[in-house]
Order: C-alpha cells, then structure tokens, then sequence
C-alpha cells in the first residue's frame, strides 16, 4: 500500500499521490464514465485514498462520478472538493464566495458525492468582493456544523494565506507546481512551511507535457483544453519540448518515464507535498502511482531542479491568469 502524508498540522493524512478527477470529465477529450470508473475503482485498489474534484468540473458531473465509485468505501477515503466559480447556465461566468453561495455550493457537492461531509473543502479561487475572513469564517462554521472537515485554498497569494490561516487553520494550498511550473519557490512555499500548510500540487506533469506525449495546440480537437494552452503553441511548443527532452533524457538513464521522473522530484521536495496527476486511464494511474517507488540522489535532483529554467508562455489565458491571487 501507498504510504501516506500529512497536510497541514490539524490530522489531515492522505496517500502520497492523489488522483485528479477533472479530466474524466472536462479538458481533454470526451468523457468515457466505464473507463474512468475502473480507473477510479484501481486507485482504491492500489491505495490512493485521496480524491480531487470540483463543482465547476464538468461542471458538477464530475462529483457525481466520483460520488458512484467512492460508495462501499467512503471511510477510507479522503475527498476533496471545490467551490468559488460563478456558473450560469453551466458556464464560468466568474468567481464568487458570497456567504451565501458558500453554504448552497457546498450542500450540492454533498448531494452530487453522496457523502455527508466534505473531507478537504477548497475556495477555488480567490474572490477579491469577499475579505478571505468572511469566506474563512463560513467555512469555518461548515466544519462545527460536521459538514467539512478541513480546510483549504487554491492559486491563493501571500497575504490571502495569511489572513485565511490567521482566521482558522488551513490545512492545504492547491496551486499548479511542477517541474516546468516553479512560481511557488521564491516565496508561496516557504510561507506554506513557516505556517505548516501543505501542498497539492495539480498538473504536476505540466498537463501532459512532461510526459513526452503532447501535440502542438492545433492538432487537439476544438473542445480539447489543450488547443487554446499558450505553452502549445507555435514558438513556445518548440522551446518547451526542448526542455522537457532533457527530462527525458534522465529517465531514459534511470530505465523509468518521464512522468514517474517528474512526480518522484515533487515528492522528493518535501514531504508535505501531495502531487495529484489526473488521468481517465489505468495504464496511465498505474505509471503514476508507481512514481512514489524511484529514490532520486541529490545529484538527480539538482540536474532535475536546473533542467527548465523557464517555461516559454503563459500557463493560462489572460482572462484565467486574471483570477489567480499573486
């Protein structure tokens, strides 16, 4: 079985890689349910215990899927949700966290999963209307009420971890972190230590590019995410793939994947780091589960640490860079 790690200091204890469930339902390609209900059902079998969705997923089919695969084996499980998008008409239209939306955002999560609490509930981004007091404040009182259990953020800055932690503890800050993604380094991941908050890293393969396998942006279908990802695009397609060779090339010495080789240096920069790959498919959860296996030396990890100095585009479009909090 997969060992665990804590995140945060108030209990929380999850598997040393989680699953990210977006993708079986949004982003990257059509939906399969059966092939994402096995994968689901593998990871339990395999010992993941932690599970990432959001109501903005899909939106909201997401929930339901992992709401069908997680019954029979709720009280091993720890599960993760999301609130903080304005959807209208099952479109993003912004961000939101008026206390009111809180409490009706949350009530649907735990109809959808079918579960009477929420495990890790996250502000899925930073809403700048609502001081993060108020927002802390109401989730606060979701967890007295026995319907959360802990507490987290996610693309939240400096300040907002602060005055979030200082109102009640937060256990978790989800943010993009990987090898080709290192905004966090200079200064979000030391304030997380100092505060003893963990990390869930999501796209910790760069949404597939570590791997090796990824297209140019115009090769995805139109509903495909990736099509309209600036990082796969003209220029920065070809600087990025040069990057990530070398990434390539290590595991090709280490006789492993690319992949495994970027999910061993998160987990090797921290313990209180929980990386959470997505994928719809066995095969892929696999590979990935099997990352928390590889032992990096320290000379692996400073060649890794150094291997991609910088990323060529930005990781959202302009409007989405907009919601992030730094």
């Amino acid at each position: 079985m997969m060992q665990k790690r804590k995140l945060g200091n108030q209990g929380l204890e999850v598997s040393a890689i989680g699953l990210g469930c977006m993708g079986m339902s949004q982003s990257y390609g059509e939906p399969n349910d059966p092939e994402s209900l096995r994968t689901l059902a593998r990871a339990i079998e395999l010992g993941v215990t932690f599970f990432d969705t959001a109501e903005v997923y899909g939106p909201y089919i997401n929930e339901e899927l992992l709401g069908k695969a997680i019954k029979g084996h709720r009280e091993t499980l720890v599960i993760a949700t999301k609130f903080g998008f304005d959807l209208q008409d099952g479109k993003m239209v912004g961000v939101i966290s008026h206390p009111e939306h809180i409490r009706k955002a949350v009530e649907g999560s735990l109809k959808r999963l079918g579960i009477t609490h929420i495990d890790l509930l996250y502000q899925h981004r930073v809403d700048p209307s609502v001081p993060i007091e108020e927002v802390v404040g109401v989730m606060a009182k979701l967890i007295q009420e026995g319907k959360v259990r802990y507490l987290g953020l996610s693309e939240a800055g400096e300040e907002t971890i602060r005055r979030a932690h200082a109102t009640h503890p937060i256990s978790a800050l989800q943010s993009e972190y990987s090898l080709w993604e290192k905004n966090l380094e200079p200064k979000i991941i030391p304030l997380l230590r100092k505060l003893n908050i963990g990390l869930v890293p999501f796209c910790p393969l760069g949404r597939g590019f570590l791997t090796g396998s990824i297209k140019r942006a115009e090769e995805y279908p139109e509903k495909d995410y990736r099509r309209n990802d600036p990082r796969l695009q003209g220029k920065n397609f070809d600087a990025n793939m040069h990057a990530v060779s070398i990434v390539q090339n290590i595991a090709k010495e280490r006789r492993t994947t690319a992949a495994q080789i970027a999910l061993a240096w998160l987990l090797h920069k921290g313990d209180d780091i929980v990386p959470i790959p997505g994928t719809k498919r066995v095969p892929y959860l696999e590979e990935n589960i099997n990352a928390a296996n590889i032992a990096l030396t320290a000379s692996d990890m400073q060649a890794l640490d150094t291997a991609i100095p910088q990323v060529a585009g930005e990781r959202y479009s302009p409007q989405m860079m907009a919601y992030i909090d730094r």
